[in-house]
This record gives C-alpha cells, structure tokens and sequence, in this order.
C-alpha cells in the first residue's frame, strides 16, 4: 500500500495545450487515495503565485469525497439533512425557493472548493440589480436589499455546516458586503385613524377584544391566535407567550415553537387588556383565548385574523396595510410614550435591543430631539441662558471683558 501523501503535497506540470497546470492534495478518501484540488494558469510563474495562494487556504485541511460537490448538489443535501430538522416548514420553503430561484442559476454549476468570497459577492450584486424574476411596476428586476440579506443567511449557514462536514476548508460566504437595510419607516395609524379603526370594531365583540389585544401587546399573528387561556395568570395580569400557529400543506392548523428563542416570554398586559380578558374568560368555553367562531375547541386560523383586518381596515375607510404593522403601531406608540428599548425589546420578542431600536430609527430620533430639548432646559436652569454649557465660570468672566 503506498504512502498517505499530506495535505498540502503538490506537484506542478505543463500540459499538452500548453497551459500549466498545478494539483495539491486537500483530503482523503475512505480507502486513502488523496482528493487533488487542481489549479491552471498561462504561465508557470502565474500557475505558482495560484498554488501558493491554495497551499495556504488548505494548508492543515483534510477535506472528504463530498468536497467534489457542486453548490447545487450541496444545496440538495444540506437542505434535506441539515435544515429540514431543525427548521420550521415555513422558513424551509422559503430556502428552496431562494435555492432553486435565486443561487443555483447562477453558482450551482460550481464546485464547493472553488466558490470564492468574491463570487458570492458578485452574486448579491447580480441579485440586486436585476434578480427579480417577475417584473415589478416601480423597481424592475431590482430585488430588495432585504431579500438579499435573508438569502446570505441561508447560504451562510449551508457554507458554515460544509466547513464542520469537512466539505470546504473555510466559509467563502464570510466577509462580503451586504447592501443596506431598508430602513423607511413601516405605515402605522395615525391617531385618527386609530380610533377610526377602534370604533368600526365595536360592531363584532369578538374581533374588537382579538385586535385590542393586538393593539396593545404587539404579538405576531401567529402568536396571538396561538394563545390558550393556560398562559393567562388572571390574577397577575400576565400572559405567556409560548407558542406559534403556523399552516402546514394541506391547509392543518400546527402549534410550533415561536420565532426565536426570546420570542417565548412572559409580558405584563396593560390593566385595560387584563380586564378585558378576564371578562372574557368568565365567558368562554374554549381552551383558546380566541377560538374559531364555527369551531370552539379550534383556534382562530391566522389567514382568518389577516381576511378580518383588510375588511375591517375597508369598513373604516382606512389604507390597507399589513397585519404586521399592527404590531408596529404598538411599538411605535410605546416607545414615543417613553418605553425604553430594552423593556420593548423584551415585550416583543426581539433577539436584542439593538434590532429594536434600528427597526424603529425614525421613532428613537424623534425621542433623541424631544431629549435635547429636556437637557437644553435642563442646563439653561443650571447655568442661565447667556452661559454655554461647555464654559466655566472663570472662561466666561474673560470672554465677558473682551
């Protein structure tokens, strides 16, 4: 048997068409034989600079057969046996879209070992200008500098699990630059048009009480119809918040985990809200706060609160908007009221403060002016108005007799 050749090992060679060509051994497969990752250059000189570029990228990897995969044929497998199992059925049909539409048109033909850092970013360039498949009336074929952050995630995590599969020596998706956030400011409800929206409700008792809650927790909408009268402390005035309604194929109703980890999380209702749901509890024969109105011992379908919101928003004469900005106009409010990021955070299931507050600039500017103003105040009691905050005492006496 011969001798196991190192990672690293290479040799270097002029082929018949007169172009150079260089190999390195990056691997192994389970009988021993090496796994060669190729180079090819003009030159020899060239063809050097290259391999020594590989040696290094290599350098104390020992990468396995998959390694020989192309992104497409990884894409395949890391989706099936990587995600499926550890992701909701909803965030994996949006993978396979983004795999099938998006990347695989453009990088699937690609060997895993040669996906470089720079074709990923030129891929979200590419995607940005013209990735749109279907035509949009205002931006083109431009796709939306969200979307193109969300499909780095997935990508990101299938290149990081081929690095831990020993598929790839490093994650090429590491490193590019992501465009920028879109950052307008989401369509809330004016006052008026809230309480234009608060009054049409009062006709139907059941949908006043499921968007009053709304209105006043910020929930996801599969959050609020996924609520059982077990996660309210009647006495307390709490309500826990444990679960997600999600629609499978087919249409089935599915109780799931919430959207992250801090999505499960216990929040203090406002006194009003608490009374209301105590007054409805006294009422109910569900197990759920808001049951189907044909079906009481089934929740409320989520696309059902979505149906309810646009008619409702039609019978108030008010724009259309999504069931998602519901929870907007919650958190809008709260922090303009002087709810600090941190506690909103918390309320609303954010990961971290930091999402709070750059989801909701244009609300924490305004509270920065507002406290500019309070400190202006402030320091004009302390040290008069004709003395800037920045000047002792002794400083302005000698600007006074210049």
């Amino acid at each position: 048997m011969s001798k196991r050749r190192p990672s690293g090992d290479g040799m270097v060679r002029k082929r018949d068409d007169g172009r150079w060509e260089g190999r390195i051994v990056v691997g192994h497969k389970e009988n021993g034989e090496p796994i060669f990752q190729y180079v090819l250059a003009p030159t020899q000189k060239e063809l050097l600079g290259k391999l020594h570029q590989n040696i290094e990228i290599f350098r104390d990897v020992e990468l396995c057969e998959d390694s020989r995969m192309t992104l497409a044929q990884w894409l395949d497998r890391w989706l099936d046996d990587y995600a499926a199992p550890r992701l909701r059925e909803s965030t994996m049909s949006g993978y396979r879209m983004y795999a099938e539409q998006y990347i695989k048109p453009r990088l699937g033909s690609k060997k895993m070992t040669s996906i470089t850092t720079t074709d990923i970013q030129r891929l979200y360039t590419k995607l940005r200008k013209e990735g749109r498949v279907h035509e949009h009336p205002e931006h083109g074929h431009q796709l939306s500098a969200n979307t193109v952050r969300r499909i780095h995630t997935m990508l990101h995590r299938a290149m990081a699990d081929a690095v831990c599969a020993h598929v790839i020596p490093r994650n090429p998706a590491d490193g590019v630059t992501l465009p920028k956030v879109d950052t307008t400011p989401k369509r809330v409800l004016t006052d008026k048009e809230l309480d234009d929206f608060m009054e049409t409700i009062k006709a139907d008792p059941f949908w006043h009480d499921f968007f009053y809650t709304e209105l006043t927790t910020g929930l996801r909408r599969g959050e609020i119809c996924g609520l059982m009268w077990s996660d309210f402390d009647e006495r307390g005035g709490t309500l826990d918040v444990r679960r997600t309604l999600r629609k499978e194929k087919g249409g089935r109703l599915v109780a799931g985990d919430t959207k992250t980890y801090a999505g499960t999380r216990k929040i203090v209702l406002p006194p009003s809200t608490a009374e209301l749901l105590r007054a409805r509890k006294k009422k109910s024969f569900s197990p759920w706060i808001f049951h189907d109105p044909l079906r009481p011992e089934a929740p409320i379908s989520p696309d059902s609160a979505y149906r309810r919101l646009k008619m409702l928003l039609k019978q108030a004469g008010l724009p259309d908007i999504p069931f998602h900005n519901l929870r907007h106009v919650f958190a809008t409010r709260a922090l303009a009221s002087g709810v600090d990021a941190k506690t909103l955070s918390g309320i609303l299931g954010h990961t971290d403060a930091s999402f709070t507050l750059n989801t909701y600039t244009h609300v924490t500017t305004d509270m920065q002016k507002q406290a500019s103003v309070i400190v202006g105040n402030f320091m004009e009691d302390i040290f008069g108005k004709d003395l800037k905050p920045w000047q002792s005492g002794e400083n302005a006496e000698k600007e006074a007799s210049t």
